[in-house]
C-alpha cells in the first residue's frame, strides 16, 4: 500500500484503528463507508462524514471523563453511531466493550461490574431501561448515551444523555481545540488494547478477552490479501456486534479494507435488506444457513407439482456436478449445458431470493456445518467456505482457499499461524492474532496460553495429509460409548439439524450403551407441514407432542442413522431413542449461549430426569419447566413427553479400493 503510506499523517502508524480511520478519510473521502436503512430508505455516510462524526464524539466522550484504559460499553443492533462510538473510544485510548443486545439486564450487570464500565452507549429505550434497572448494582456507571430517542421523551434521569447532545458538546469542544482528535489518535500504539469481547460462557461465567490493535488488524490484513478484498466490497452487518465474528467482518475489516458496511433496518427486515444490497462478501453461522434453507424447502413444498419436479431435478443435477463446476473441475459438456439451463431456471433465481447473487466470498463458522448443508450452497454456485477460529485468536486461524474447499475440513492455517495437536488431540494455536489476556483473570489466562505462547483451544482435531485441519468436537465433549466406540455429540447433532424440521438437537451417550437425543422442532417448518395435512395445533408444546410429528422426526433420525452407519468411526453412535422437548431451548433460560451454542452440561443437569428416561426404557416422562419471558415474568410449562425408539442399521463395510 505505497499510496496509503504517503497519505498517512506524520507520527501515525497504520496499525491502529484511529490511524486507519484518518487514512480512509483522506484516501476515500467521498466513498460510502456505512449505510443504514431507515424508514425503508438507505442513508449513506461517506468516510469523511464518519471521521467528522468521530471527531465530535471523541470530544464528547472526553467531556464525559473517558480516559485511556477505561472501558466503554456499546449495546444495540448494528448502527452507524454505535460503530462511530467504538472508533471514538479507541481514539481516546479507551476500550470498547460490545454487549449482546438481547441479553437480559442481569447478564449485562455482570459485564458492567467486571469491566467497571463508566459510560454506556446504547441504541434505544430497550437498552436504556436495562441500564436503569441495574444501575444500583454497577457503582462505576455514570453516563448512558442513547442513540434512538423514541420512547424516551419523558425520561429525565441525570444518568442519561442523547447522542445528539453528545455531538453538540463535542462540536463546541472541537471548536476550542481542533487538533485534539489527531493528537489522541497519534498517541495510540498497536500494542495497546483495542477492544474487549466477552466469551459466550458455555461452561461458566463469561471471560473478558483482551485484544490489541495489532492482533485484530494483522488477522484482517491476512484475509484481505488472501481473498483480494478491495474497498469496493459490500458487507451486510446483521449479527450481534458483540460477537467477535460479526465485529471482525463489519468493523475491523471495514477499517482495514475501506469497503462499505450496510446496517439493516431491523432483524425482521434482514432478508429484504440483503436482497437490496447484494453483498459481495458474506458471513453466516450454520444456523442462519439452516434457516434460509428451511424457508426455501417450505416454499418448494407449497409450490405446484411442475415447479417442485423442476426444482428436484435441478437440485439432483447440482448435487452431482455443481460443486465440481464451482471448483473448476472436469465436468462433461452435456452436464455443463444442463447446469447452465438449471442456473437460468432455478439456481440464479434461488441465489437472488437468498440475496446472494453478488456474493464473491462467503464464510461460515461458529460451529461445525453439516456436509449436506454445505454442499447445497456450493452446488448452486455460492462460494461458501469454512473458517476456524475463536475470540481468543481474532477469528482467523484456518480458512479454506479457493480450489481447496472440502466439507470435512476447515482448511489450512492462515499465513502467520502455526498449529500443533497435543497428545490428547487438543488443537494448539500460535498466531499474531492471539489475545493479550483474560481480563482480571490470570489463572484462566495461564491455563489457556502456555509459557511458549501456544493457545489451548479446547477443540479436538487433527491435521490431515494435505495440512488441512479437521475438527472433531470440543475436546471435553468427545467421549466414548460403553463399548469404547467414539462418541462425538456435535457431529451427530449437525447430522440431525440438516433436516428442515429439526431446529436443535442435543445428543447424549458418553459412557452409555447407546446414543439418545433431545430434539427441538422448527415451529415454522413443522407448522407448515402440519397445516398442509389439516393437523390442528395450539402452539409449540401441542405440536411437539403429536404422534404425527413424532413420526416425522423419527423418519429424519432414521435417515441420519443410515448415514452414520456408513461411517466406520461413528456407526455405533446411531441414535436409538429420542424425545421432542416441550419448549424451545432458549438463551434466556440459560440453555443456549447468546451465540446459540448448546450449554450441554447445563441441559443434562436441568433435564436429568428426561435423560434418565431416555436410557431406562421409559415410554414417557412428565416434566414441569420454569421459563423466563421477554418482559421478565417467570412461568411454567408442563407436559408428558413421549419417548420413541428409532430404527438403526448395521455398519456398512467400505468396499476395497
Amino acid at each position: 500500500m505505497a499510496q496509503s503510506q504517503a497519505a498517512t499523517p506524520p507520527g501515525l502508524t497504520e496499525d491502529t484503528f484511529p490511524a486507519l480511520l484518518l487514512l480512509h478519510a483522506r484516501l476515500r473521502a467521498a466513498r460510502p463507508a456505512i449505510r443504514e436503512k431507515n424508514l425503508g430508505i438507505w442513508q449513506t455516510l461517506t468516510w469523511s462524514q464518519v471521521a467528522d462524526l468521530a471527531d465530535r464524539v471523541v470530544h464528547g466522550l472526553a467531556a464525559l471523563g473517558v480516559e485511556p484504559g477505561q472501558h466503554v460499553a456499546v449495546v444495540g443492533e448494528n448502527r452507524p453511531r454505535l460503530y462511530i462510538a467504538m472508533m471514538a473510544a479507541q481514539t481516546l485510548g479507551a476500550i470498547p466493550v460490545p454487549l449482546y443486545q438481547d441479553a437480559v439486564a442481569q447478564e449485562m450487570a455482570y459485564v458492567l461490574r467486571d469491566a467497571e464500565i463508566g459510560v454506556v452507549v446504547a441504541e434505544d429505550q430497550e437498552q436504556v431501561d436495562k441500564m436503569l434497572e441495574v444501575r444500583d448494582q454497577c457503582p462505576a456507571l455514570r453516563h448512558v448515551v442513547y442513540d434512538d430517542p423514541r420512547g424516551l421523551r419523558h425520561y429525565s434521569d441525570p444518568l442519561l444523555m442523547s447522542f445528539d447532545e453528545l455531538l453538540r458538546v463535542g462540536a463546541e469542544s472541537a471548536q476550542r481545540d481542533p487538533g485534539f482528535f489527531e493528537r489522541r489518535a497519534r498517541a495510540v500504539r498497536p500494542e495497546q488494547t483495542a477492544a474487549m469481547f466477552y466469551t459466550s460462557g458455555t461452561t461458566g461465567k463469561p471471560k473478558g478477552v483482551v485484544l490489541t490493535h495489532a492482533a485484530l488488524i494483522d488477522r484482517a490484513r491476512a484475509i484481505a490479501a488472501m481473498e483480494n478484498l478491495t474497498d469496493r466490497e459490500d458487507v451486510l452487518a446483521y449479527l450481534p456486534p458483540a460477537w467477535i465474528g460479526q465485529n471482525m467482518f463489519s468493523y475491523t475489516q471495514l477499517l482495514v479494507s475501506g469497503f462499505t458496511v450496510n446496517h439493516p433496518e431491523s432483524p425482521a427486515t434482514v432478508a429484504i435488506d440483503m436482497r437490496d444490497i447484494g453483498p459481495t462478501y458474506y458471513f453466516a453461522p450454520p444456523r442462519i444457513l439452516e434457516d434460509l434453507l428451511t424457508r426455501v424447502l417450505i416454499r418448494m413444498e407449497d409450490a405446484g407439482f411442475l415447479k417442485r419436479r423442476l426444482f428436484q431435478s435441478c437440485m439432483a443435477l447440482a448435487r452431482r456436478v455443481g460443486v465440481r463446476i464451482l471448483d473448476g473441475g472436469h465436468v462433461g459438456a452435456s452436464d455443463r449445458l444442463l447446469y447452465a439451463l438449471g442456473n437460468l431456471l432455478v439456481y440464479g433465481p434461488l441465489r437472488n431470493a437468498l440475496g446472494m447473487s453478488r456474493v464473491r466470498v462467503a464464510y461460515t463458522a461458529g460451529e461445525a456445518i453439516g456436509p449436506d448443508l454445505f454442499a447445497f450452497y456450493r452446488s448452486i454456485g455460492i462460494n461458501l467456505k469454512q473458517l476456524y477460529g475463536s475470540t481468543e485468536t481474532s477469528v482467523f486461524v484456518c480458512v479454506q482457499p479457493d480450489g481447496q474447499v472440502r466439507a470435512d475440513t476447515v482448511g489450512p492455517p492462515v499465513e502467520g499461524v502455526r498449529i500443533q495437536v497435543a497428545d490428547n488431540g487438543e488443537i494448539l494455536v500460535h498466531s499474531p492474532g492471539l489475545f493479550k489476556e483474560y481480563y482480571r483473570n490470570p489463572e484462566a489466562t495461564q491455563a489457556a496460553r502456555d509459557a511458549q505462547g501456544w493457545f489451548h483451544t479446547g477443540d479436538a482435531g487433527f491435521l490431515d495429509s494435505d495440512g488441512h485441519l479437521k475438527i472433531i468436537d470440543r475436546a471435553k465433549d468427545v467421549g466414548k460409548l460403553a463399548d469404547g466406540s467414539l462418541f462425538a455429540p456435535k457431529y451427530i447433532e449437525n447430522k440431525l439439524k440438516f433436516f428442515p424440521y429439526i431446529k436443535e438437537a442435543v445428543a447424549f451417550g458418553a459412557g452409555r450403551d447407546a446414543v439418545c437425543a433431545f430434539v427441538n422442532i422448527d415451529l415454522e417448518a413443522v407448522g407448515n407441514w402440519a397445516e398442509r395435512r389439516g393437523l390442528p395445533y395450539a402452539g409449540y408444546t401441542d405440536l411437539a407432542g403429536k404422534p404425527e410429528v413424532y413420526g416425522l422426526i423419527a423418519d429424519c433420525i432414521e435417515k441420519a442413522n443410515a448415514e452414520l452407519a456408513r461411517d466406520a468411526r461413528l456407526a455405533a453412535s446411531q441414535v436409538r431413542r429420542f424425545l421432542i422437548l416441550h419448549k424451545e431451548l432458549d438463551p434466556d433460560d440459560d440453555e443456549l449461549t447468546r451465540t446459540r451454542k448448546v450449554r450441554r452440561a447445563y441441559i443434562a443437569q436441568k433435564y436429568a430426569t428426561l435423560v434418565e428416561a431416555l436410557f431406562d426404557g421409559s415410554p414417557s416422562r412428565f416434566i414441569e419447566t420454569e421459563v423466563k419471558f421477554e418482559d421478565g415474568r417467570v412461568g411454567c410449562i408442563a407436559a408428558d413427553l413421549p419417548i420413541r425408539d428409532v430404527r438403526h442399521y448395521p455398519p456398512v463395510a467400505r468396499k476395497a479400493a
